[in-house]
């Protein structure tokens, strides 16, 4: 017995010797130019591979200083760099044969850059096109060879750094570190599963898995797919999707499916914003925002329908629909908004965010705001437009009462109240790079009366309205009443300056002057000689009082 073990444990000795012998006899580095030629001719890019190193325990060879060369439509800059490549073979076919069976090849450490031309051409489109090319598509007539093919039990990418930008752009691009890839059982004429996952610039992750192939003979991008997408704290602005000169950022979630034909592509799911803003003067909004959206993608045209973006913010329901298209580096939208009867309350936090500010110190509060808006033009000049309703709410801590009460000609006493109750607001809105423009605005509070008018927000918040005050109850008293005599109506003009945070309410001394000698000239036209004497006093005490003189 124990000279068989004898034996055995010299057998094993000399199993070791040969093990650790074996990669010092086989000159590994003669494999070297086919495993460059064979990678080139598979990638169709020029690849370099620094020394080989054989180890017989793990079945693998290994390389360093990994180069794959762009398109040369892109640059002479690498497309891939690598610390190294381990390539795992059969061992028995290497040492008796000398021939090199590829099991799986893993990338570590890699740096990936990918770049977009303006008509969304991608530098890695080539890839694979000159080997595929070489092949026929059937065999020749009289050859029983199959089409060329290459194919890898796993291909692996460890710790990687992909590089997003444009190309010939000095615009910085976008790095996504931790790019960890698995592909199981890859070929370039089949479909074979993948798993992602990457942190994000500025923090986030991605994680994608589900099936793609066979690779597209012409161009890689169009590959067709299937998966599972998720990504979690993704920094907008950061990210490369949105222009930051369109002032959009917040943290956005995304859990759905990505599916590709190869010409079109179709994404369903849900979207999660936080802290989300949508002007350059705007600030991040505390209420999450919820979208749930299919959106249809034309690739070859690089354009898109929104077919489906239900906007919920807390209680309040908004349907986005349309169409956007890339020209040239930009996005360019053309979509409608249909939000009905939405609660204010859940709405007003979200102002800030669209860079709307209220009187300082003031708050919406109940009531209900409905809105039909288009939405045109470049991502980062968009211009919205339509009709706003505005029902039933209450502005709080904003007294209208006591400013319209300050134009001493407007009132005969003030009506306090530290809240205005306003029963309707509407108006025809639009919103541009170059400011907010509201007509047709009317506004219906009922302890003062109806004002209307139209004017203009500047994108510094700038007010400058002109508005038409018709009172009634306790604030009609003194120029009011003369401005309504031989009408009916209490028409008082007056303009709105100042700004958003602070408006400040100014009375049109123009509009008043030709009012009050148009109310004159109608009791003299009239033939009334008590009309006339009653309305010339009238206006001596209005213009008395306006001016700071006292009452005859």
């Amino acid at each position: 017995m124990k000279r068989i073990l004898k034996i055995v444990g010299i057998a094993l000795a000399i199993v070791v010797v040969i093990l650790i012998a074996i990669p010092f006899l086989i000159n590994v580095n003669s494999f070297r130019p086919k495993l460059e030629a064979t990678a080139t001719e598979a990638l169709g890019r020029q690849v370099k591979v620094g020394n080989l190193s054989l180890s017989i325990l793990t079945g693998s060879v290994t390389a360093d200083n990994i180069s794959i060369a762009d398109d040369p439509a892109f640059g002479t800059a690498p497309f891939v760099t690598a610390k190294s490549l381990k390539v795992g073979v059969e061992v028995l076919p290497l040492i008796i044969s000398k021939e090199l069976h590829v099991t799986g090849v893993t990338l570590e450490e890699p740096e990936i850059t990918m770049l977009k031309t303006a008509d969304g051409k991608w530098n890695f489109s080539s890839i694979g096109g000159n080997s595929v090319k070489k092949a026929p598509e059937t065999p020749q007539a009289g050859s029983s060879s199959p089409p060329a093919n290459v194919s890898v039990g796993k291909l692996s990418v460890e710790n990687g750094k992909l590089i997003v930008g444009k190309a010939n752009s000095k615009a910085k691009p976008h790095v996504y570190d931790r790019v960890n890839i698995t592909v199981t059982d890859f070929s370039l004429t089949s479909q074979f599963p993948f798993k992602l996952t990457a942190k994000l610039p500025a923090g986030g992750s991605a994680d994608i898995s589900g099936k793609a192939g066979p690779i597209n003979p012409t161009d890689a991008a169009k590959t067709p797919f299937e998966t599972a997408v998720k990504v979690n704290s993704m920094d907008i602005a950061a990210s490369g999707f949105i222009d930051p000169a369109s002032g959009i950022a917040g943290l956005a979630n995304f859990d759905g499916t990505l599916t590709s034909n190869g010409s079109t592509a179709k994404a369903v799911g849900t979207f999660t914003g936080n802290k989300l803003q949508f002007s350059p003067k705007g600030s991040p909004a505390p209420k999450t925002v919820i979208v749930k959206h299919t959106v249809d993608v034309d690739l070859d045209k690089q354009s898109g329908t929104l077919t489906q973006g239900d906007v919920e913010i807390g209680k309040a329901v908004a349907h986005l629909t349309g169409t956007f298209k890339t020209v040239g580096e930009t996005q360019v939208l053309n979509m409608k908004l249909n939000a009905p009867d939405m609660p204010v309350e859940e709405l007003e936090a979200m102002l800030p965010a669209l860079g709307v500010v209220l009187p300082s110190g003031s708050q919406l509060k109940g009531g209900t705001l409905s809105t039909e808006l288009g939405i045109e033009g470049p991502i980062n000049k968009l211009v919205i437009s339509g009709p706003v309703r505005l029902a039933n709410t209450k502005l709080t801590g904003f007294d209208l009462g006591s400013k319209l009460g300050a134009l001493s000609a407007f009132a005969g006493k003030a009506v306090s109240n530290p809240d205005t109750t306003i029963e309707n607001f509407s108006t025809t809105a639009r919103v541009a790079p170059e400011g907010t423009r509201a007509d047709n605005l009317n506004l219906n509070v009922p302890a003062i009366g109806v004002i209307t008018g139209a004017g203009t927000v500047s994108p510094a918040g700038a007010l400058n309205f002109k508005m038409l005050a018709n009172l009634h109850g306790g604030m009609v008293g003194g120029l009011a009443q003369v401005a309504g005599m031989g009408s009916g109506k209490g028409g008082i003009p007056f303009s709105i300056g100042g700004t958003t945070a602070k408006p400040e309410f100014v009375p049109d001394m123009k509009g008043m002057a030709t009012g009050l000698a148009g109310n004159a000239l109608q009791g003299v036209l009239g033939g009334s000689k008590a009309g006339s004497s009653k309305t010339n006093d009238a206006i001596n005490n209005a213009l008395g009082g306006l001016l700071g003189k006292k009452k005859q």
